[in-house]
């Protein structure tokens, strides 16, 4: 490793513990995390703007000239709780062993942020001609919830950038799509009554065991219908029940059930159009009980954590930049999970996941990214630096 890149992964490093100390769990607030980042940002030029709710923010900052054809170094502040997990150490204290990186949010996804940031210095001393955006949400962990406001002042504000890359964890390979992911909240409202009275009353657990038994009707078509050649695993749309609530006794007829579900979608795939005969079977359940009983009925609702899928592009910018700078000729992969490259996407932007550790460890107790990740996103960085000084 020649001196100007091991300077630069020690960098990296160093960021990385700092940004590990910041409790960023996503029922807490990012704001001291985000004016840390600008502070070391505006180091070097960086100018930025906030987007975000009370005790949460976006950065959305930029170093280099204000012109189109930018690149968007893209990552989430927020990590999952530690509540609960078998830490050997301090979650928020990063730990170095054996060449592993300990710590919440190493590798999920602030070994990415961490990275960029390093990469500031080479950015400003480049003289790159087309700018570097930083573009940092909040709560991506509870559905992406953070990142629409950003996109939009971006695609309102800033001179149209060329590329997005969006940093989770993918072993420094290519990504080019992923599943979409939508949650649904039914509730049922019944009507209480004696177990042994079921003709003045309706059992909300009843109803809501038809309208589950049809959601594992239609998971079963969706895995009998899987697409092999797309190359997801599972190779195709999953429908699972995640959460049931219904009922005060066993011998009262459940005045109200609640349950909810998730359904994850390959790229080519509607869920509206998957979800059409669990729609029909709600409303005709519906005007029966209400023909019955007119203050029962049932209720479904979108969770607002909705993650468009993320489609890969044929001839798409963003994943050609990353392969000229890489040499990686290889096809490209696709990832069961969601992230914020399909909202991306969506705007109009030519998108790719690409950024340094594991998946696997993602969310994981004793969460790590190996050193050698980091020093190959910092070789990363130096070359997006030297391509962008010479367009």
């Amino acid at each position: 490793m020649k001196p100007s890149q091991t300077d630069a992964t020690e960098r990296a490093i160093a960021l990385l513990a700092q940004l590990v100390a910041f409790d960023t769990t996503s029922r807490n607030s990012n704001i001291d995390f985000i004016v840390f980042v600008e502070r070391i940002l505006a180091d070097f030029g960086g100018v930025g703007t906030r987007t975000g709710i009370d005790g949460k923010a976006n950065l959305l900052a930029t170093i280099g000239p204000w012109v189109a054809g930018g690149v968007v170094l893209s990552g989430h502040t927020d990590v999952v709780p530690v509540d609960g997990q078998d830490w050997s150490s301090d979650p928020f204290v990063m730990r170095e062993r054996d060449g592993k990186l300990f710590g919440r949010g190493t590798s999920d996804m602030k070994g990415f942020i961490a990275c960029a940031m390093a990469a500031a210095p080479m950015f400003a001393e480049a003289g790159i001609r087309r700018p570097v955006h930083f573009a940092l949400s909040y709560d991506e962990e509870v559905g992406c919830l953070g990142a629409p406001a950003m996109i939009e002042a971006m695609v309102r504000d800033v001179p149209a950038p060329a590329a997005v890359i969006v940093g989770e964890p993918s072993l420094m390979r290519i990504i080019s799509g992923h599943k979409g992911l939508a949650h649904f909240d039914v509730l049922v409202s019944g009507k209480a009554a004696h177990s042994s009275l079921t003709h003045i009353g309706l059992s909300a657990n009843d109803i809501a065991i038809r309208l589950m038994h049809i959601l594992t009707e239609l998971a079963d078509q969706l895995q009998a219908d899987a697409d092999h050649g797309a190359g997801f695993e599972p190779p195709h749309a999953t429908l699972t029940v995640g959460t049931i609530q219904g009922g005060t006794a066993v011998n009262i007829l459940a005045e109200s059930c609640r349950f909810r579900f998730d359904l994850r979608c390959l790229p080519d795939q509607d869920a509206e159009t998957i979800l059409a005969p669990f729609m029909e079977a709600v409303a005709d359940l519906d005007r029966q009980m209400k023909a019955r009983f007119p203050e029962t009925g049932i209720v479904v609702r979108t969770a607002p954590h909705h993650v468009p899928a993320f489609r890969t592009e044929v001839g798409g910018y963003a994943e050609a930049l990353v392969r000229k700078l890489t040499g990686d000729n290889r096809s490209s992969g696709v990832v069961p999970y969601g992230s914020e490259a399909g909202q991306f996407q969506g705007a109009g932007l030519s998108t790719v996941i690409f950024g340094p550790g594991s998946i696997e460890q993602a969310h994981q107790p004793d969460e790590f990214i190996e050193r050698d990740q980091i020093a190959k996103c910092m070789d990363f960085m130096e070359r997006l630096a030297k391509e962008l000084a010479a367009a």
